[in-house]
C-alpha cells in the first residue's frame, strides 16, 4: 500500500515538474515574440521616419558586392593578390551616409596610406643602414620608428583642429605605417607590397563615391537645411509655450517640467552633435558644389 502511494506522489511530482517546464516554456516564447514584434515595430518606424537609410542600407551591399568581384575575378586577384581584402575592407570602413562624408573619409583614408607608405619604406631603407653596426639593428631601429611616429600621430590626435576633419586620417596613417614597416622585416617585396595595398584601397574608395554619388545621392546640404528648418520650427513651440505659461491667462507655475514645449527645446540642444556631423560632411564636397546646385 505504502509502494503504491509513493509510486503516486512520484507521478505527481513528475506531473507537475512537466507542466512547470510546460509553462516556462511557454512564458519564454511569448516573452521572444513581444520582444521580436518591438523590433519589427521600432525597425518599421526607424524606416518610415526616413527611407532613405534603407537605400544607403542596400547601397552598402551593392558595394561590397561590386568590390568583391576583384576577389572572385581570377585575373584580378592575380594582378593585386592577398591585398585585395583591403579593397572590401575599406568598402565597409569608408561608406558613410551622405556623400560628403564618403568623400571626405575615403580622401583621408587614399591620402593617409600613401603617406604612411612612403614613410614606412623609408624607415625600412634606414632600418637596412642600421644593420651594418649591429644583428639586431634593424628591428630595433624599426621598433623604436614604430613608437616615435605612433606616439606622435596619437598626440596630434589631441589638437582640435586635425580631431574635427583629419581624425580617421590619422587613425589610418598610424595603422597603415606600423603594419608596413613591421611587416617589412619579413617580407622581401616591400614596396610592391605597398603598391598593392594602395592600389586596392583606391579601388575600394572610388567603387563606394561611385555607389554614393550615382545611386541615390544623400547630399549634406539637404541634412542641414532639413535640421535647420526643423530646429526653427521647434524653437518657434518653444516660444508660443513659454508666452503662453508665462503671459496667458493660465495660472503661472514655476515648475516647467514635463510640459512639451520644454521638450523641444531639448530636443534642439541635443541636435548639436547632428549638425556637426552633418557640417563636417559639407566640407568634403565643397569642389562638386562649385559647379552644381544642390538644396
Amino acid at each position: 500500500m505504502d509502494l503504491d502511494h509513493n509510486r503516486e506522489s512520484s507521478g505527481d511530482e513528475m506531473v507537475g515538474v512537466i507542466a512547470s517546464c510546460g509553462l516556462l516554456f511557454h512564458s519564454l516564447l511569448a516573452r521572444l515574440g513581444r520582444g521580436a514584434a518591438g523590433f519589427a515595430g521600432k525597425v518599421r518606424e526607424i524606416a518610415r521616419e526616413d527611407p532613405r537609410r534603407v537605400t544607403h542600407s542596400l547601397k552598402v551591399g551593392l558595394a561590397l558586392a561590386l568590390v568583391s568581384v576583384v576577389y572572385f575575378v581570377t585575373p584580378l586577384f592575380n594582378g593585386l593578390g592577398e591585398s585585395t581584402m583591403w579593397a572590401v575592407l575599406t568598402v565597409v570602413v569608408v561608406m558613410e551616409y551622405t556623400v560628403g562624408a564618403t568623400l571626405s573619409k575615403g580622401l583621408n583614408r587614399g591620402f593617409a596610406t600613401l603617406v604612411a607608405a612612403c614613410i614606412a619604406v623609408g624607415a625600412h631603407k634606414l632600418a637596412e643602414l642600421a644593420e651594418r653596426f649591429g644583428v639586431q639593428g634593424e628591428p630595433i631601429s624599426l621598433r623604436v620608428f614604430v613608437f616615435i611616429i605612433a606616439s606622435a600621430g596619437t598626440f596630434l590626435r589631441f589638437i582640435p583642429e586635425i580631431k574635427a576633419k583629419y581624425d580617421y586620417g590619422v587613425t589610418i596613417f598610424i595603422l597603415t605605417f606600423s603594419l608596413v614597416a613591421v611587416s617589412s622585416y619579413r617580407v622581401e617585396e616591400l614596396i610592391q607590397l605597398a603598391h598593392d595595398r594602395f592600389y586596392t584601397i583606391i579601388v575600394g574608395v572610388v567603387i563606394c563615391l561611385l555607389t554614393t554619388v550615382f545611386v541615390f545621392p544623400v547630399w549634406a546640404g539637404e541634412g542641414v537645411h532639413k535640421l535647420a528648418v526643423g530646429n526653427l520650427d521647434k524653437l518657434a513651440q518653444f516660444f508660443e509655450g513659454m508666452e503662453s505659461e508665462c503671459f496667458g491667462t493660465s495660472t503661472v507655475t514655476d515648475n516647467f517640467e514635463g510640459k512639451d514645449f520644454l521638450q523641444e527645446y531639448k530636443s534642439v540642444l541635443n541636435s548639436k552633435a547632428t549638425e556637426d556631423s552633418l557640417v563636417s560632411a559639407l566640407y568634403g564636397i565643397l569642389w562638386y558644389t562649385n559647379y552644381h546646385d544642390h538644396p
